[in-house]
């Protein structure tokens, strides 16, 4: 296999937000061995190299941006490695999307990660933001993973290993940020209608609530306490619906920052200082993003 490298990479069109200016270039991963490739041409490209899979979770700035994104789409099949009488390890690739992995657990009658339906993107890029949606985190069933660090190379890490917290992955061993290659899953079996059931139920309760068709990057500030929705304050302080320029807090939802008339990203930071110093004023909370901003 071999590593392809395209020489430009614009966030407004690789991006859920639709919004941000360009990257020096993309390099795409779709094997493990193209790792071995990977240290020499980073260098060559210059930039500092950013790891992103399918841009849902993104906030880039305008302008050129000295950032070379490294994308892993590695897609391995979903396939069983271990398996009990009430349980089974799953081993996928980091570029496989997580809607289709998750369709193809429920088809297999492998639960545990259904409370996940409606999260777009890819199963490395749920991993490495720690996704979590109706009480489900992938926390919760992650076994292991596979990443490729620069000063090491490629290893397995257990999950007792890394830091998985609200958003957030690392391993404290490691300096350079890992690019994950693959996850492996320990699932347990049940009826694959029943999984279907809760799979759907959780798909017409979100796109209900949630702009899930929108020009979007999800939830766009993290809940500042337990018990505590950063989509309540920021309703409770007026902005659900509010536009400013071509950028919006969503109706549905006040916490989803949406695209809605070619916005930039200079009008989306705006709208979220707004915003934050705003509920600050009202509420003493200090919403921090949850969105990642490159740049």
């Amino acid at each position: 296999m071999a590593i392809t490298v395209h020489p430009s990479f614009s966030f407004s069109e690789r991006t859920t937000l639709r919004m941000g200016g360009s990257a020096l270039a993309e390099v795409v991963l779709t094997h493990t061995d193209d790792c071995e490739q990977l240290s020499d041409i980073l260098l060559s490209l210059g930039g500092e190299p950013l790891v992103i899979g399918r841009g849902s979770n993104l906030l880039a700035k305008d302008g050129e941006l000295p950032v070379v994104i490294v994308n892993p789409a590695i897609t391995t099949e979903p396939v069983c490695v271990e398996e009990t009488d009430e349980t089974v390890t799953v081993h996928v690739g980091a570029g496989y999307r997580l809607p289709r992995f998750l369709n193809w657990c429920a088809a297999h009658g492998y639960a545990g990660l259904e409370g996940l339906a409606g999260v777009p993107g890819t199963v490395g890029g749920a991993v490495a933001m720690n996704a979590g949606s109706y009480g489900c985190e992938v926390v919760d069933c992650l076994d292991s993973v596979e990443v490729f660090i620069k000063k090491i190379g490629t290893a397995v890490f257990k999950k007792t290993d890394v830091v998985l917290q609200y958003r957030h992955f690392s391993i404290p061993t490691v300096n350079d940020q890992p690019v994950i290659l693959s996850s492996a899953f320990r699932l347990y079996k049940k009826d694959p209608q029943k999984i279907k059931k809760v799979i759907d139920d959780n798909l017409t309760r979100k796109k209900a609530t949630q702009p899930v068709s929108a020009h979007s990057a999800g939830c766009v500030f993290k809940n500042p306490a337990e018990g505590v929705s950063a989509g309540m304050l920021l309703d409770q302080c007026g902005f659900k619906g509010k536009i400013y320029g071509g950028v919006a807090f969503s109706p549905l939802h006040a916490n989803f920052l949406v695209n809605v008339n070619n916005g930039t990203s200079k009008e989306a930071f705006e709208l979220l200082h707004i915003a934050q110093q705003t509920v600050l004023d009202v509420s003493g909370y200090s919403l921090e993003l949850e969105v990642k901003v490159i740049g």
